[in-house]
């Protein structure tokens, strides 16, 4: 998998709500629903649904299994 296809999978669900797994290390992770916001040539933002926060992450966060989104 290289970032032009994770890329094109990000596009095409953008707007769309999806579930992230975000690793943060030493057995600390995040879960949450989002909404796909924007995105940029190296970095993709999401909405956390529910409170309104927003975050960003690079494509290469995917390849390197920091975070996980699981589409809907």
């Amino acid at each position: 998998m290289n970032i032009n296809v994770i890329r094109e999978k990000i596009e095409s669900n953008l707007g769309k709500e999806v579930f992230i797994r975000y690793n943060l290390g030493r057995n600390k992770i995040e879960k949450y629903n989002a909404k796909i916001k924007e995105i940029y040539n190296y970095v993709f933002v999401v909405e956390v649904l529910n409170t309104n926060e927003v975050k960003s992450f690079t494509y290469s966060d995917i390849i390197t299994n920091t975070i996980k989104v699981y589409y809907k």
